[in-house]
């Protein structure tokens, strides 16, 4: 029902009797400039601010001196011809970013050598434009003229709209005339109606295309294009079944497309993406900077207003999707190491501060970005640093819900302490097609440094020599593959046989997540459709114990099955191998694991078995320790391996993991605690605590109704902790018996012993 009323939101804004009233009034006078980012009054009060506001001066001096060094190279415009990373690519790409610094120069500093550089510049593209034909790279699902792919040319057009802008009032109109005639208006077409299956689906690249084609169309106060890039095209034409250049369905039947539509459907209501936040970070972009283009020049769409103010919502979302370090967890298709300190993200805290209503705690992560833009948000930040407005930006552990209704999965992250240990924790819908098969799968973080890992993807953007700085087919190979990630794995088949399709229609659910005592920090969720048959249940504890030095997770897997099963876990970890419990053999000759799903890429490092019913592995990194206690069966089959098998191109890192497997089980659980303990300093070279405090991990019950282990340290000390499998409610009472004592308590959990 709620679905049904969005949907007839939309559909009832986008009426023609409506829309009529809506853009007809742009008719009635003249549109002045610049209007779309920039504002004639945000000039002028920039002007008056000049030499008054420490980071906007700084941030105009930098923008200067970059422009003004390129100005100096002359204006190049070569044939296209190169992948991602290649001389032609990069050329265009530095080109729309220097035309929109140079616009917004000419504005701020009133020098035409600014204005002129844009026009010439863009003389060359109208000149050359209409005589280009598709990109000779033939890769794309959509290949561009000036890229080998739409989504840049509509990034080129993203940021050349404001360029444009920025010296329209100063053309004159003959080549405005011609500009508009021969690139811009021919472009916005060629990236709409010329290529639907870019630009009519739901995907981060369509919202570049929305974003280009109603841009330029703001400018242009051309509402034909604005209600294009609102609303998408009526008749799109997409073949049925057409796909990406990921795998991923490009039009579903009755799909909604457009602008609106990329704001409501890919964004839940807590303002997660579910493309994920390293794609989330990328489309903040369109999405923020044609947002404040259509406040400033059609502010009754109340765009920041939408779906409870989503947009503005997105960005402190995305802030707490980040380590100590600012940097974006690597979850689906992700690089590592993209951050906050990326242009997008400058956009995104300048914008969101300015427009959703100056929360001080923006500033500390504009602060540590040290830069601004040049314009009526950026000017807005700068102030409110100057006045000494900043304060800490506090991320807390948070539950993200995932879906257009929040309904879809989502995102646990447990956090103690200002990052000094954080767990991601995913049960999310599939990400679209850069989502991965890796329902229930988590990554641990200390400070800013990886625990256990998630691999991200398999790509070196903008690097020619690898794959043109594309997708490499490892993507598709390995990273997107279950056994990549730290989940089950049974029979080494990947989650819902790999098929996009079948994964898209499913999604994990949250059974609880409490995060109320900063101490006992729980999330735990179901996955009943990755492999038919089998139900996963994952609990995740985060604990601080008076006991030990620091928090701990623990980690309780539960599977159930309607047959015998292999039950593979591996645990990524970074570091160095310091002592295991176990005994294991190295083999002389390496194989692989596996033949397929992600296994031929894994080299079998070591084999061996438990001694006891608790296998131990420590490491060392980034001078600290760290401990895996498992509780494990004694025919469970303990498995190093490494990551670089099958891969003759060198495209894959050479990660290690632990793997646990267990064969021909039917239900099971797997229950291990992730320990950070001690330190090692190679400069005084003293090593502080560096064995286990954790004496042994045990499930002493497992049902249908509880799961309850037991955690012993080595001073003796015994906790217990259980939780509920089938009733999740916050005020149901519970008892067990376990051996001679009966335990009581209310809630889905409870430590005892604590």
């Amino acid at each position: 029902m709620i679905a049904k009323k969005r949907y007839n939101y939309f559909r009832i804004l986008a009426l023609p009797i409506l829309l009529y009233g809506l853009f007809a009034m742009h008719s009635c006078y003249a549109q002045e400039h610049p209007s779309l980012i920039l504002t004639k009054k945000g000039v002028s009060e920039i002007r008056t601010q000049l030499g008054k506001l420490p980071l906007f001066d700084s941030s105009l001096a930098a923008v200067k001196a970059e422009v003004d060094k390129e100005i100096s190279t002359g204006i190049h415009v070569p044939i296209p011809k190169d992948y991602s990373g290649g001389y032609t690519h990069e050329r265009h790409k530095r080109n729309f970013l220097m035309m929109q610094k140079a616009g917004e120069l000419f504005q701020i500093l009133q020098d035409e050598k600014y204005a002129v550089y844009v026009r010439d510049m863009l003389m060359e593209y109208a000149a050359m434009y209409p005589k280009l034909p598709l990109h000779p790279q033939t890769r794309s699902y959509a290949r561009g003229k000036l890229f080998w792919q739409c989504l840049n040319d509509a990034n080129w057009l993203v940021y050349v709209s404001q360029a444009y802008d920025d010296i329209y009032d100063w053309l004159q109109k003959k080549d405005r005339d011609l500009l508009e005639k021969t690139l811009f208006r021919p472009m916005a077409d060629f990236l709409s109606v010329g290529n639907p299956q870019f630009f009519n689906r739901i995907h981060n690249h369509s919202t570049w295309g929305n974003a280009a084609v109603g841009m330029i169309g703001l400018v242009m106060d051309d509402d034909e294009l604005v209600q294009r890039a609102l609303y998408g095209l009526k008749n799109d034409g997409i073949k049925a079944g057409a796909k990406d250049n990921d795998g991923g369905l490009i039009k579903v039947e009755g799909q909604r497309a457009g602008f609106l539509a990329n704001l409501d459907e890919p964004f839940s209501p807590d303002g997660y993406y579910t493309e994920g936040p390293y794609y989330q970070r990328y489309a903040m972009y369109p999405f923020l900077i044609f947002a404040e283009g259509l406040h400033n020049l059609r502010p009754e769409l109340k765009i920041f207003a939408l779906k409870d103010s989503v947009l503005l919502k997105s960005v402190n979302t995305l802030l707490n999707l980040t380590d100590a370090d600012g940097e974006f967890f690597p979850l689906n298709d992700a690089q590592k190491g993209m951050s906050y300190y990326s242009r997008e993200l400058v956009t995104a805290v300048d914008i969101a501060y300015h427009f959703g209503g100056n929360d001080p705690q923006l500033l500390s992560i504009a602060r540590n970005q040290d830069r601004v833009l040049l314009d009526d948000s950026g000017l807005s930040v700068a102030q409110g640093i100057r006045d000494g407005k900043a304060e800490p930006f506090v991320k807390t552990s948070i539950n993200l819900t995932d879906g257009p209704d929040g309904k879809q999965g989502g995102l646990g992250i447990l956090r103690y302490g200002n990052d000094v240990l954080t767990l991601v924790f995913k049960y999310t819908a599939q990400g679209l097609s850069h989502g991965h098969y890796d329902k229930l799968s988590f990554s641990l973080y200390s400070k800013g440094d990886e625990v256990i890992q998630d691999y991200g993807l398999a790509r070196f953007v903008n690097i020619e020599q690898k794959g043109g700085g594309n997708y490499l087919k490892e993507n598709t190979s390995w990273a997107k593959q279950t056994i990549a990630h730290n989940t089950i794995t049974q029979n080494e088949i990947t989650q819902f046989g790999h098929d996009y399709e079948t994964a898209n229609k499913h999604h994990s659910d949250l059974y609880f997540f409490d995060a109320s005592n900063p101490d006992v920090q729980v999330v735990s969720a179901k996955e009943d459709n990755a492999y038919p048959g089998t139900g996963l249940h994952r609990t995740m504890a985060m604990i601080k114990d008076d006991n030990l030095e620091k928090p701990f997770v623990l980690d309780i897997m539960k599977v159930t099955s309607n047959k015998r099963n292999q039950y593979d876990l591996p645990f990524y970890f970074m570091g160095q191998v310091m002592e295991t419990n176990f005994k294991y053999t190295s083999p002389t000759v390496l194989k692989p694991l596996g033949t397929a799903n992600g296994y031929q890429h894994l080299w079998v490092e070591g084999v061996g078995g438990p001694a006891s019913d608790n296998i131990k592995l420590s490491w060392l990194d980034q001078g600290q320790f760290y401990t895996l206690t498992s509780a494990t069966d004694a025919q469970d089959e303990l498995l190093f391996t490494r990551l670089g098998a099958d891969d003759p191109e060198f495209n894959l890192r050479r990660d290690a993991a632990l793997m646990i497997r267990r064969k021909d089980t039917q239900n099971t659980v797997f229950a291990s605690i992730v320990e950070p303990h001690g330190s090692y300093s190679p400069v005084s070279e003293f090593a502080v605590n560096a064995t286990s405090s954790i004496k042994n991990l045990k499930v002493v019950y497992d049902g249908a109704d509880y799961t309850a282990v037991t955690i012993e340290d080595t001073k003796g000390k015994e906790i217990l902790f259980v939780v509920t499998n089938r009733d999740a409610s916050v005020k149901s009472v519970h008892q067990l018996k376990i051996g001679d004592k009966v335990y009581k308590w209310t809630g889905a959990y409870h430590l005892f012993g604590e």
